[in-house]
């Protein structure tokens, strides 16, 4: 195993920030993160990167281990499902591709999200009416401390909207190894969430299948979302923002246009069109802007640091309470 040091990571995020890690070493096994563990410039690693999608690099980092266990193997099956054990090394939309041409059913909404497949647990990632915690079976996870592998079922992952325990209680104990998805043999047809039936239609598919929705998810994405290879951004980097209904009514009456939808006994504010109504959309200030074409998402034109990035995000933040008086939230990690 090698290790390096002042190891650029701008290759290794997609906001592309040009940050160097102090000590940086790449790992493929459970083995290798432990030998790794043990010397002393990564016993208590700074960030242990995935694909770089959903963070936010704002200074240099001391010591970063990179995550490239890979392999994908049915370790189940049954007449319903298949349970399928992915290295959380590999690239999540590779792995719902790979999918798709076996016939495996449940994540084919979640085409085109960045990232590799530790990070979707984590952050309980979602798209279209679908989240991991649907698919979700079991993971195996390294503790840090401990020096043990530990598995961890669904009732122990906490999972909540883009919120799991290795965000929360467990953060920065564990890595994660790899992840098992219980994917359907039949599938359950999801297009009832945002544009997607409209884009079947648009796409004139006549025989639903797992490949036509993913398809028609990519189109979405691709027409509303930057291609990271060619424009740096972390992807959506707010949450939407979870109301109670006193709250929504109280905002429907001073914004009668507001953007909502239903979420369990709550409400679910479109971040998006927040963002938009205070001004932001298409944004540009030097190389750092607000996307275009969907305001949800922060970007890197050229050469932009990760302070930068932050101070915008903070006045966005600010601009949506003092006209709704509701609180964004990141989706991104700061890291630094």
């Amino acid at each position: 195993m090698k290790s390096y040091k002042k190891y650029s990571l701008k290759s290794l995020n997609t906001f592309g920030i040009d940050v160097k890690a102090e000590h940086f070493a790449p790992f493929s096994s459970a083995d290798d993160l432990e030998v790794l563990l043990a010397e002393d410039c990564f016993a208590r690693p700074s960030l242990v990167l995935g694909g770089g999608s959903n963070i936010l690099l704002t200074q240099t980092v001391s010591s970063v281990l990179k995550n490239e266990v890979k392999g994908i193997e049915v370790v189940e099956e049954d007449e319903e499902y298949f349970r399928v054990k992915v290295g959380a090394g590999e690239n999540w939309h590779q792995f719902v591709l790979y999918c798709i041409d076996k016939g495996w059913a449940g994540i084919e909404n979640l085409s085109l999200i960045p990232g590799n497949v530790g990070a979707s647990p984590m952050q309980n990632i979602g798209a279209y009416g679908v989240e991991i915690k649907d698919v979700f079976h079991s993971l195996e996870a390294f503790h840090i401390q401990d020096k043990e592998v530990v598995t961890f079922y669904k009732k122990d992952c906490h999972f909540g909207y883009r919120e799991s325990v290795f965000k929360k209680k467990h953060k920065d104990q564990f890595v994660i190894l790899n992840v098992t998805f219980r994917l359907n043999k039949k599938p359950h047809f999801n297009t009832s969430y945002g544009a997607i039936q409209q884009e079947l239609e648009k796409m004139g598919i006549k025989k639903m299948s797992i490949r036509a929705i993913s398809d028609a998810v990519i189109n979405i994405r691709s027409s509303k979302l930057p291609n990271p290879k060619e424009v740096g951004s972390a992807g959506s980097f707010f949450k939407n923002p979870i109301i109670e209904k006193e709250k929504l009514e109280e905002l429907k009456k001073k914004h009668p246009n507001i953007r909502y939808f239903p979420f369990m006994d709550n409400f679910k504010l479109a971040a998006g069109w927040l963002i938009e109504q205070c001004g932001w959309k298409g944004y540009r200030r030097g190389d750092l802007g607000v996307y275009p074409l969907q305001s949800l998402v922060l970007v890197n034109y050229g050469e932009v640091d990760g302070k930068s990035v932050y101070q915008l995000s903070e006045e966005i933040k600010q601009s949506v309470f003092e006209r709704f008086d509701v609180n964004l939230e990141r989706e991104v990690n700061l890291i630094g």
